[in-house]
């Protein structure tokens, strides 16, 4: 992947903080946190000590730091990015895309616990399936789509495997990482408490009154973006 960023799509609460972290612990890249996100929550977003305020300045950004070392970011899609589904050069050369997804089910009872008011279109499936077809489109390949369920079974495995179809070297080391805050998700820090206070890829725990399917609300949340979610599955990777 030199000269690329390495970026990972991700449905919200599927584990994606804790494949940051894992990045993190490797040593050799650059990691960038939710970088489409912070700049359309917060109206700007810090990449290499800049202060970015528009897609395409951040899109060179990246590219910038990919010039200098290998740089991965981990994107949420809890919201759409119509504008960089625009960037055809950013999706089809200049960045590797790939893609986590968990059942939704899981998602929507671990955003439901964070944010009881989520909207619908918060979920982010369909955004996450907008990206992977434009991205399919554009490149003529599918491409590389990680299953969190996959992920906390077989961690090594999975992890070895993706690092192979993306060109990095895997490295069993980062795997496990010390319990801590990270310096990147402060803005959106009450997110990620979970991961901060984990040691690895972990399941975990149903809570209780978060039956998804038996909810009037959640369970039309879940018919909704369930097909998004099986159309990705089944390009899962498999190790």
């Amino acid at each position: 992947m030199p000269g690329q960023v390495l970026m990972l799509w991700s449905a919200p609460r599927s584990r994606s903080t804790a494949f940051f972290r894992m990045m993190t612990e490797r040593g050799d890249v650059t990691a960038v946190h939710e970088p489409f996100s912070y700049l359309a929550q917060f109206g700007h977003v810090d990449i290499g000590g800049t202060r970015i305020t528009a897609v395409p300045a951040l899109i060179a950004a990246l590219g910038s730091l990919a010039r200098r070392g290998p740089v991965f970011a981990k994107e949420t899609s809890g919201r759409r990015y119509p504008q960089v589904l625009t960037e055809r050069q950013f999706l089809a050369r200049d960045a590797q895309h790939t893609f986590l997804i968990r059942h939704p089910r899981e998602t929507i009872a671990s955003y439901r616990a964070v944010q009881p008011d989520a909207a619908l279109s918060q979920m982010g499936f369909e955004s996450l399936h907008e990206v992977f077809t434009e991205v399919t489109r554009v490149t003529g390949r599918t491409p590389v789509v990680l299953d969190s369920a996959d992920l906390v079974a077989r961690p090594a495995a999975i992890v070895r495997a993706y690092c192979e179809r993306v060109g990095l070297d895997f490295r069993p080391g980062a795997l496990t990482w010390p319990p801590a805050d990270r310096p990147e998700w402060q803005l959106s820090r009450d997110w990620h408490t979970e991961v901060a206070a984990s040691s690895g890829f972990t399941g975990t725990t149903r809570r209780p009154g978060t039956d998804v399917a038996q909810d009037p609300v959640l369970s039309r949340y879940l018919d909704y973006h369930l097909p998004f979610y099986l159309h990705l599955y089944q390009y899962r990777l498999l190790a």
